[in-house]
């Protein structure tokens, strides 16, 4: 039976304004003349739209988001994303010491858009990433692991489910989770997708929530970065 699609909540953008970011995704002509943007380091504007869970979660323009752990609960990997209004458009939800460890991330109707799981008996600590509540190979949309046994600052590679060789990774995330903050790049390239750092408040250490508040470039898949940041935080919390 065929799946239903997951519906995308209207998003509050950090820039509402008119802006350069002509490229409105998959409808775009591949001959559209270059275009100024504000800030020229290699960031992407990906023509068409890069859809890894599906194109309903792709904007045009950049998205920011929040990603609050709720750290002080009985079950353990309960987050929930909100836009930068608090709005929630996505939770996640998960059961630890299972004999898999599993997340689903749900629309803001309780659909389960993908299910995250640990993969068993795996030294570089692999996620792999399912549609719906799937655990069927056939329905694997991408997997991410250390990039390495020993590390002193994160790297992920991640690899779409059709990168059967994985000589060369899909997407790459860097950064130090000592300082809570990483970037998501397009393969081994230095075009930046996303970037994130972790917002510690007052009030958020008093009720157990860590926030993470992440920048979701424009043509980019908001739920596939949510997705890899709660993957980052399950291999790192594991430390």
């Amino acid at each position: 039976m065929k799946q239903a699609e997951p519906s995308a909540p209207p998003l509050a953008y950090a820039n509402s304004a008119p802006t350069a970011y002509a490229n409105p995704g998959p409808t775009s002509s591949a001959n559209s003349a270059p275009i100024a943007y504000a800030n020229p380091a290699p960031i992407a504007y990906a023509n068409p739209a890069v859809a890894i869970i599906s194109p309903h979660f792709c904007s045009p323009h950049p998205v920011d988001i929040a990603i609050v752990r709720k750290v002080l609960t009985i079950t353990d990997g309960n987050f929930v994303v909100t836009d930068i209004n608090d709005k929630i458009i996505f939770k996640v939800k998960g059961v630890r010491w299972s004999r898999h460890d599993r997340r689903v991330l749900l629309d803001t109707a309780g659909y389960p858009i993908v299910t995250l799981r640990k993969k068993l008996m795996s030294a570089h600590e692999r996620w792999q990433v399912f549609r719906g509540d799937s655990k069927d190979s056939r329905n694997l949309i991408f997997s991410a692991k250390r990039s390495s046994l020993l590390q002193f600052n994160t790297k992920l590679d991640v690899f779409l489910a059709q990168n059967t060789a994985e000589n060369a990774p899909d997407f790459r995330v860097k950064g130090s989770w000592f300082e809570r903050s990483c970037t998501i790049y397009a393969g081994n390239s230095s075009t930046i997708i996303a970037q994130m750092h972790k917002k510690r408040t007052v009030a958020s250490m008093l009720i157990g929530k860590d926030n993470f508040m992440v920048t979701v470039y424009p043509g980019i898949d908001y739920a596939f970065i949510v997705a890899l940041i709660v993957i980052l935080d399950e291999i790192n919390s594991d430390d």
